[in-house]
């Protein structure tokens, strides 16, 4: 399938210092790029004098490709544009703050305010009238009523605060997610020939006229047409949405177009398209970048980002008809938001329901005390001249009820998430986790089950040939060339050196001593390593055989099992080389070479034989067994396309069997593993005794246990029903006892992964996180709970479908992961420990102090502080513990375990109680205990009391200390471990008790504070610290003998995600309280949208992924309003399913994303 090079060119320095323009322009290339198959090489045929023809116009050499020369390529870059789209700006940090200015508690705030603000100015005529009630004061107050106005400038300034607060977290986590995304930009690199060498280049500096190399697992990055290819295959789904791959070949259809995926085969291609003039930029430039940046928000589980090039367009198949678009909607799985998500979204809707219901209960309460003590006890008229200082008081009453839902709604519950997570993101770069999608983080903290590769990931990846079997020999080592008959010697080197990728080679090592670098394939990298064992060069071969001479390529794949490439012979006729895995080799050979290098029959019962003395032992030893043979064709062409009549009638060369050492530090992380509750599965295409020895080795299994290995064809066997469909039943049978799948196909792995995440047998529905590298992982991936890809085997296709990058290949990074993931779900939970309390004492003591002395004991701009304080600063500082590895030693909480466990519920409601009687203590009595003059019943505008000021100091005190108390929720008794390895923790405490000063002694009327003497600081001191002792005697009660404590917070049970989600792409928790009929516009879900959104423009890719997720063109857009929150979003309805290696994989049922069952 090779194309001869017909023209020959001149060296490519001439082409390139020729003077002038290329021979096409940008718009001849992409009109030439809309073309498909026979037109396409029509057009390239008699416009361009074919593909040869158009490489000189565009001045490059098909084999040398570009010369690299530095003014070529920036001449290139202005008149065919840069490969790159350029993704949308950022937000300034005035739309910011514009956005956080859109939170509706804090409108009616500032409009209450700016009420109090233009009341406090009006002097009524008739104010000094007796008639007007309460509002007359003594004359000495005259200059504090003057001051009336500070109260509404304090909430002014408060709530501008709050609002700079909030901008600038949102800022600063845009501003680390786009730093996370250059980041993987700057990850993904391609192979491009420049001066006849071929390099890694990174994508972006890809240009026209580039020659790649395109090999199985790419993902393209710019559009081109193939110069040379074997047995190429297409997955083009992302932008046509054909689910079927597309072959390539120069003689039929050599387009090839960016964002699409090498699914089989090799080849080389001239750049012809990149950047917005590729056929995914043309798209892109259509939709419109900025209004595609509305629909990002689309929120969606797991969508792909990556490269801002990554990108994934839309099916153009207007043809559906609506019947099979129908039919399509119904077979798509539906996403459901992370499972910490969820549960937070839940719990603060219910939180907010409450807070919103005791506000405005305060409020009536206030009014009706008001109204009725006037007008009805003591019988005033209402007075039209009164109505002024009237209003004063109900404003009053109304900011009082505002800051009781202020301080009710926890808005730093979002807050604290996003912290945690960037944070952990950040740290878990440093542990070699590239994290893509943020929430994989917290996932990856619930999981309970792991099922990884072998191969790279529990081994070193390092392969090398130990044993050998030729001509009836086994060879415990590398056998001397001596040993072997020259001709079997040739024909080993022939059959590994031109029967391999050539992209594959062995490179000296980088240091003196060190072992030879291997890069390409590692298999072909053993095997070449024992060609130079046997003392022969595999270069010699290559630059006799070059890659043009191959007549045709049978590349590796999952099916095959496979590779063979076919040579012609010197003296007419073609000669076969095949590799593969010894047991499928074995079975398509009749003859074998014995001692002297004849070929002898080679029978069934020699077959048989040869497994039993050679193949399991090698096996046995965790060696994999890789067989070589040939087969020669001396009669005409044969035909090519009929695999099964080719691949038969081999000749056995050689058997080799190849160590892959497992890695050292792996056998202590799977211990590690066992011991946090995790099981680790191994799944692996090789041969069973390969696999059982090494998960011996790793400790995957250990001698004795009663667990299940298992080969895939047996594996099928147990779990499908007559008609071959997978059966949960009979696979729940299975899966809990199966610790090693060999032998097994992606599908195998799909199905293990989906059926794992389905079940409902055991206590608690699983989490399951998968290792992938191959391009026929991206199903398993997809479907996990937490997709792996290997950053450094891995392929493209593999990292797009993962959530986390390991960039060491490690299994022991995934096991960090595990740490930090837990270590986020814990920050989560002491944070909200704490928050609750707050809210629980403040809420209570706002409304009870409001009804029984008609003014709540903490002022608005108190609770305002109250609540930075708690709600920003706390979330920091409870947000970024490190983590221990304590984290490990206790099982999985899994998917159903609720947010708010018995303990904690145990300590919230115990602090709440020895809180509110201090309080309550300090409101009604304090006044005679400190000797002071009592604060109660003040008339409007009075001046701040020592008797209130001592409350809002202690309950401030109260809180500081109950956050060191916070740091542990699993009841451990020593609060004050590792205090020190968190400097933000000390940090946050120590600021906020010195700002806590500053704003008692000198606040003033603002605070509505007044100085203290050191004896009542030293009271509050100590009422604080009290916290500490009381949090010992809280743990001291244990939690099992309190049952009537009820935990919150839960995930969604099953039954609960009914019909209502039937039109949804995706559940949304929150979507589904609301839609049940109370629609609530409050804080809280508003901010949880907000920094959601902010999470989703992150996992979207800051480019304008989140748009084109692979719909198509003529669909329906259906635009609802999502409640509580300022977009629109538009949803796609229907469309065709994903990409087509999850079609293919994909049975009708394909399940959900997070295995919740949706009927």
């Amino acid at each position: 399938m090779t194309n001869p090079t017909e023209h020959t060119l001149p060296a490519n320095s001439i082409l390139e210092s020729r003077e002038g323009e290329f021979g096409c322009t940008v718009m001849d290339l992409r009109k030439l790029m809309e073309l498909r198959s026979s037109d396409a090489i029509d057009q390239i045929n008699v416009h361009y004098g074919g593909v040869m023809n158009l490489c000189s116009r565009l001045k490059t050499n098909p084999v040398e490709g570009l010369s690299g020369n530095p003014a070529d390529l920036e001449k290139r870059k202005q008149v065919f544009g840069q490969n790159f789209i350029p993704p949308k700006k950022p937000k300034t940090f005035l739309e910011l703050v514009w956005e956080a200015l859109q939170d509706v508690t804090l409108i009616i705030l500032e409009i209450a305010a700016i009420i109090s603000l233009v009341l406090s100015f009006y002097r009524p005529p008739g104010g000094e009238n007796e008639q007007c009630g309460l509002a007359v004061s003594s004359p000495e107050d005259e200059g504090e009523a003057e001051a009336g106005w500070i109260e509404g400038a304090a909430i002014l300034f408060s709530v501008i605060i709050v609002v700079l607060v909030t901008a600038f977290n949102d800022w600063s986590k845009e501003k680390q997610f786009r730093g996370l995304q250059n980041r993987i930009e700057k990850e993904q690199k391609f192979s491009v020939i420049r001066n006849g060498h071929i390099i890694q280049l990174p994508v972006a500096e890809i240009v026209v006229g580039d020659i790649a190399q395109i090999k199985y697992g790419d993902l393209l990055p710019a559009d081109g047409i193939l110069i040379q290819g074997n047995d190429l295959k297409i997955d083009e789904s992302s932008l046509t949405g054909e689910s079927d791959h597309v072959k390539k070949s120069v003689e039929r259809d050599p387009m090839l177009l960016s964002g699409t995926h090498v699914m089989e085969g090799s080849g080389r291609m001239v750049v012809t398209a990149v950047g917005i003039n590729s056929q995914t930029g043309i798209i892109f430039t259509l939709l419109g970048a900025s209004e595609g940046e509305e629909e990002e928000k689309k929120k969606k589980a797991k969508t792909q980002d990556g490269v801002a090039l990554e990108i994934q367009p839309l099916n153009s198949q207007e043809g559906i008809d609506s019947e099979e678009k129908e039919k399509k909607a119904a077979k798509l799985p539906k996403k459901e938001k992370s499972v910490l998500q969820g549960k937070l979204t839940r719990l603060a809707v219910q939180i907010g329901k409450a807070g919103l219901i005791m506000s405005a209960i305060t409020v009536l309460i206030l009014i009706l005390y008001f109204v009725i003590d006037n007008f009805v006890i003591q019988r005033r008229p209402w007075l039209a001249e009164c109505t002024p200082i009237y209003v004063q008081y109900f404003v009053k009453f109304f900011i009082i009820g505002v800051t009781v839902l202020v301080v009710a709604v926890p808005e730093g519950l979002p807050l604290a998430v996003t912290i945690s997570l960037a944070y952990s993101v950040k740290k878990m770069m440093k542990d070699n986790n590239l994290v893509r999608h943020l929430d994989a983080c917290e996932t990856m903290g619930n999981a309970t089950a792991i099922c990884s590769d072998k191969t790279g990931t529990l081994t070193m990846n390092r392969m090398t040939v130990v044993q050998a079997y030729v001509g009836d020999t086994r060879y415990h080592q590398i056998p001397n060339p001596e040993d072997l008959v020259p001709k079997v010697l040739d024909l080993i080197v022939n059959g590994i050196s031109i029967n391999s990728a050539y992209t594959s080679k062995i490179l000296p090592p980088e240091k003196e001593g060190g072992l030879p670098r291997q890069v390409g394939n590692k298999t072909e990298c053993a095997l070449l390593g024992f060609v130079a064992d046997l003392k022969q060069d595999y270069h010699a071969v290559r630059s006799e055989v070059p890659e043009e001479k191959l007549y045709k390529v049978y590349t590796f794949n999952s099916v095959r099992k496979s590779m063979s490439t076919v040579v012609e012979r010197p003296g007419g006729g073609f000669r076969m080389y095949s590799k593969g895995a010894s047991e499928i080799i074995l079975r398509k050979c009749n003859r074998i070479l014995d001692k002297k290098g004849e070929a002898v029959p080679f029978k069934n019962k020699d077959r048989d034989e040869m497994v039993r003395t050679v193949i399991e032992p090698m096996a046995c030893e965790g060696l994999r067994t890789l067989c070589i043979a040939y087969r020669d064709f001396s009669d005409g062409e044969p035909p090519w396309d009929n695999e099964s009549e080719i691949l038969t009638e081999l000749t056995c060369i050689a058997v080799v069997g190849i160590e892959d050492p497992v890695r050292p530090e792996v056998p202590e992380a799977i211990a590690k593993c066992k011991r946090a509750g995790i099981t680790v599965r191994m799944v692996t295409g090789d041969n069973i005794n390969t696999a059982r020895a090494i998960a011996t080795k790793c400790g995957i299994v250990t001698p004795g246990d009663d667990f299940l290995c298992l080969e895939g064809k047996e594996f099928n066997r147990l779990i499908r029903n007559e008609k071959g469909e997978v059966e949960q039943e009979k696979l729940d049978k299975i899966w809990p006892k199966l610790r090693v799948l060999a032998r097994s196909s992606p599908t195998d792995k799909h199905t293990l992964v989906k059926g794992i995440i389905d079940s409902t047998v055991g206590d608690q529905r699983q989490v399951v996180a998968v290792t992938g590298d191959g391009t026929n992982d991206g199903p398993a991936l997809k479907k996990a709970d937490v997709g792996f890809a290997m950053g450094i085997a891995g392929t493209d296709v593999a990292k797009e479908a993962s959530d986390i990058i390991l960039t060491d290949d490690n299994f022991t990074s995934i096991v960090k992961a595990v740490m930090w993931g837990r270590n986020v779900y814990d920050s989560i939970s002491k944070f909200l420990q704490f928050q609750l309390t707050v809210n629980v004492v403040a809420v209570i003591v706002a409304f009870t102090g409001a009804c029984i002395t008609q003014d709540s004991p903490l002022k608005a701009v108190q609770m305002l502080w109250v609540n930075l304080i708690m709600d920003t600063f706390a979330s920091l500082a409870l947000a970024t513990e490190p983590p221990t590895d304590s984290l490990l030693k206790r099982r999985p909480y899994g998917r159903n375990k609720p947010l708010i466990s018995r303990t904690m519920m145990k300590n919230i409601l115990g602090h709440a109680v020895y809180q509110l009687s201090v309080i309550f203590f300090l409101v009604f009595a304090g006044e005679k205990f400190f000797d002071i003059d009592s604060g109660r019943r003040a008339p409007l505008h009075s001046p701040p009391s020592q008797h209130y000021t001592i409350v809002f100091n202690t309950f401030v005190l109260m809180q500081l200390f109950n956050e060191i108390n916070s740091r542990k929720i699993h009841g451990e008794r020593n609060v004050f471990s590792g205090i020190f390895r968190n400097l933000i923790f000390c940090s946050v405490v120590l600021g906020t008790f010195v700002s806590q000063i500053i704003i008692v002694e000198f606040g003033g009327k603002p605070f509505s504070c007044t100085k203290l003497t050191l004896s009542q600081w030293f009271w509050c001191l100590f009422i604080g610290i009290g916290e500490l002792l009381w949090g010992q005697v809280i743990s001291t009660i244990p939690t099992q003998s309190l049952k009537f404590l009820k935990e919150a917070g839960h995930g969604t049970t099953k039954e609960e995600i009914t019909k209502d989600a039937e039109g949804l792409d995706e559940i949304d928790h929150a979507e589904m309280e609301l839609r049940r009929g109370q629609i609530l516009w409050f804080r809280g879900l508003n901010r949880i949208q907000t920094q959601i959104d902010v999470i989703n423009t992150f996992q979207t890719g800051a480019s304008f992924k989140g748009v084109l997720k692979r719909q198509t063109m003529g669909q329906h857009l259906d635009v609802k309003h999502v409640p509580s929150s300022s977009y629109v979003t538009v949803a796609p309805v229907k469309s065709p399913p994903t990409t087509s290696v999850a079609a293919a994989v994909s049975s009708p049922t394909l399940g959900n994303q997070s295995g919740q069952s949706v009927p």
